[in-house]
């Protein structure tokens, strides 16, 4: 075989080497992420469903996708992390995966910073949908929840983006985690609903047993083994904390990858959609 072929099949394998790298890079299908916490606390298992950054996407006709792969996780609680909602796209999609599991768990919810960016006005429409579905808001408080012989303690703090609508708020974002550790210290494990990733260092001074996060949207574009995010908003390039988990002194902070696909104007890349189930044992 002349040096030519060889050449030209080298180029052929290479091409095709990379349409599949690139074609399964690309690949969107919906992802269970399953991490397990232990906890000297919990004696009796608690599985929590965190559902974070859906962006009023879609996943099937009547968002059967999404809320099928819940209910097959049985979860004790479902956990929003904000951006639930979208500033762009119609909330007829979130509304709809709303009404396909209320009832049917506790559902928790915390906002994030497009919820804000849409506006005073879509922005109370959207409080308005999730109330009218039993979704329980965590602004700045703290529910006491028994579940399985457990007693937890569910805290929420609003995405710091809520001074975009009201700027005249004289309380800082950290004084509003400060404000619902301080409700939660009776010696009941101790669970945070917060939007942002970023803040790891401000969670684990005060002592939450578990952190549930998302906004890093898993960085974007990954790599696995290599790059565990290229690009996430407030991280910048590379960003610490893309999604996983992360263990900040007695803290275990939860990222998760979120569930945006059309709402983003870049693609995932090895980056699927994700649910994120927690076993607390």
């Amino acid at each position: 075989m002349n040096m030519e072929k060889l050449v030209f099949r080298a180029i052929i394998t290479l091409v095709i080497i990379l349409a599949v790298f690139i074609a399964a890079g690309l690949y969107n299908g919906l992802k269970i992420q399953k991490y397990t916490i232990d906890s000297e606390k919990i004696n009796n298992p608690i599985r929590i469903a965190q559902i974070s950054d859906l962006h009023s996407c879609g996943y099937g006709d009547n968002q059967e996708k999404l809320i099928n792969a819940i209910d097959r996780q049985r979860p004790d609680i479902v956990a929003l992390t904000g951006d639930i909602f979208d500033d762009v796209l119609s909330d007829e999609k979130t509304e709809i995966f709303l009404k396909g599991i209320a009832g049917r768990y506790p559902i928790y919810y915390v906002t994030g910073n497009h919820e804000y960016w849409s506006g005073e006005y879509a922005f109370s429409i959207k409080m308005d949908i999730l109330r009218k579905y039993g979704v329980i808001i965590l602004s700045n408080e703290l529910r006491t929840m028994e579940i399985n012989g457990e007693t937890i303690n569910i805290c929420g703090v609003n995405d710091p983006s809520s001074r975009t609508l009201y700027p005249d708020n004289p309380i800082k974002f950290n004084e509003e985690v400060e404000y619902v550790r301080e409700l939660s210290r009776d010696g009941n494990f101790s669970l945070l609903l917060s939007h942002r990733p970023e803040f790891i260092d401000l969670y684990a001074k005060q002592g939450f047993d578990l952190v549930l996060c998302g906004h890093a949207h898993g960085g974007q574009w990954r790599i696995p083994k290599l790059l565990n995010g290229l690009y996430s908003p407030n991280q910048g390039l590379f960003p610490k904390y893309a999604g996983g988990v992360y263990e900040k002194g007695s803290t275990t902070v939860v990222v998760s990858r979120g569930l945006s696909k059309e709402s983003s104007k870049i693609p995932r890349f090895y980056n699927r959609p994700e649910i994120v189930i927690i076993d607390l044992v």
